[in-house]
């Protein structure tokens, strides 16, 4: 299969337009760490594998459609959009298209299939719902487009996007995940919506026991985060559903990275697409500082305590790796008296969404998080990135900072380094082509906070002990087994996809049907 390619470097707007700035080079990194088979980290497979499944399809590059205004001074009614959907983005504050928005949307609205690959933050989701919603107004019918995302909350906040920017042409919106009443999703699904929002595995419920739903009038399908998707084992549940869609329709992939996963998908699902790719692999936005903080494994709670205080006032989110060492996190900082709130895919989803809501909102201004969060999520106003514990991998790491510095603003990430992860930092350095810098600290201030900090964990791990006993005298016991077995933090629909099902997709017997409510 033939794939048009068009880069940020050689994409033509008009014979006239002006070529875009480049971003300053990175400094190289010099190649100082040994090889190791480390098996939290898969960089160099990864790398390898995007090589060649970029590799394979880069056979013809292709400019993008001609346009009357240079890339500079681009506005959204120049991508060819019509007027309602102009005045909703300057409703939204949209003030100009983005670079993936400028070099995708006119193709999209020419009928092509899209492979999108770009950087967090970058404006993904109006690049894709602009077209759609602009289809739709021209050919309005039912179960008109559907997109699948990783993680519920990616989902939901899809469909707010969709129904802001549809507000004026009354675009009906489904959000169908798991985690909530299947009986009230198969309602909302009776009544037509235009655009479903779902998580695979849930979509695949609907399909295999909604009496009466189908997606035969289905004319957009799109992937969103391709790469986590199919991280998430997603893959056999796609290939079930690519299976009963209709063949004739436009279908947008978008993704950060291009694995040889993504371009397996990319050849079974998507005809002639066009590939935009606005952003090389592992870069990040030039608004965001990113530092390192360097300290023995015994300090990482007082160095996390000293920096919250030092950025008293900023909006935060602290990343761990466990759902345990989110809850554990959480209550010591509670006990410290900081306003923060744990999210991760333990919680129900009344839970989650109600954490997400109040620290949009600053109601709470530390989220302490697993990667659940670190994916697509576009909470406005986000000041500070901290890895409390490393990323598994560096593409994990650039969706983790790329949280903060969205749309424009500045940002900053700071990673925390112990002497168990040298080696994984080193990875994430070279992956970046740069040195981070080191955050000052005065280390005195962290040694005089030691005291209060001990006190306050052995409260945290005491209400954490009470936590694990309550779950065990009743109410969830499912969630207590995953709670106490969560190494690296899943979504509850992963768990669907990969422990419910078998590897053809099929149910297995009832428990493919028995959701968590």
């Amino acid at each position: 299969m033939t794939v048009k390619r068009i880069t940020k470097t050689n994409s033509k707007v008009a014979t006239t337009a002006k070529k875009a700035a480049a971003p300053l080079p990175a400094k190289p990194v010099p190649q100082e760490q040994s090889e190791s088979e480390d098996n939290t980290d898969n960089d160099e497979s990864q790398e390898g594998e995007e090589q060649d499944a970029s590799g394979a399809d880069d056979e013809e590059q292709e400019a993008s459609p001609e346009v009357s205004e240079s890339k500079e001074n681009m506005t959204f009614k120049d991508l060819g959009l019509m007027q309602p959907l102009v005045d909703a983005c300057e409703q939204l504050k949209f003030k100009a298209p983005t670079e993936i928005q400028r070099e995708s949307i006119p193709w999209s609205l020419q009928g092509r299939d899209i492979i999108g690959l770009a950087q967090t933050g970058s404006g993904k989701t109006a690049a894709f719902a602009l077209p759609i919603l602009q289809a739709l107004w021209n050919n309005p019918s039912p179960m008109f487009a559907c997109v699948m995302a990783p993680t519920r909350e990616l989902a939901v906040q899809i469909s707010e996007t969709f129904e802001s920017l549809g507000s004026t042409i009354g675009v009906r919106c489904c959000v169908i995940v798991g985690g909530m009443d299947m009986m009230a999703q198969s309602i909302a699904l009776s009544k037509k919506p235009h655009i479903i929002v779902c998580t695979p595995g849930r979509l695949q419920d609907h399909l295999e026991n909604t009496k009466g739903f189908s997606m035969r009038t289905l004319k957009y399908l799109v992937l969103d985060e391709a790469d986590r998707l199919l991280d998430m084992d997603f893959g056999p549940i796609i290939d079930q559903i690519l299976k009963v869609i209709p063949k004739e329709r436009n279908t947008f992939l978008f993704s950060a990275t291009m694995t040889t996963k993504v371009a397996k998908l990319q050849r079974a699902s998507l005809n002639n697409p066009v590939k935009v790719e606005v952003a090389t692999k592992y870069s990040t936005v030039s608004t965001l500082l990113q530092y390192y903080s360097f300290f023995p494994l015994k300090q990482k709670d007082s160095y996390l305590v000293y920096l919250l205080n030092e950025l008293a006032g900023n909006s935060t989110i602290v990343f761990s790796r466990t759902c345990n060492d989110t809850q554990r996190i959480t209550l010591l900082l509670r006990n410290l008296g900081f306003p923060a709130i744990p999210l991760h895919g333990q919680l129900s989803q009344e839970k989650r969404l109600g954490a997400l809501n109040k620290f949009k909102s600053g109601n709470r201004n530390i989220l302490v998080a697993t990667d659940v969060a670190s994916r697509g999520l576009d909470i406005p106003s986000v000041d500070i990135v901290l890895n409390y514990d490393l990323p598994n991998n560096s593409k994990d790491y650039i969706h983790r900072v790329g949280r903060t510095a969205r749309a424009g603003r500045s940002g900053k990430s700071i990673t925390f380094v112990t002497q168990y992860d040298v080696e994984v930092y080193q990875r994430i350095e070279q992956a970046l082509s740069k040195k981070l810098i080191e955050f000052p600290i005065d280390k005195d201030g962290v040694m005089l906070l030691q005291e209060r900090v001990a006190e306050a964990q052995r409260f945290a791990i005491t209400e954490l002990k009470e936590q694990h006993a309550s779950r065990g005298k009743g109410g969830r016991g499912g969630n207590k087994r995953l709670f106490n077995q969560d190494d690296n933090d899943r979504d509850d629909d992963s768990v669907q996809a990969g422990g419910y099902r078998s590897k053809s997709g099929a149910a297995r017997g009832n428990k493919g049907k028995k959701m968590r409510k």
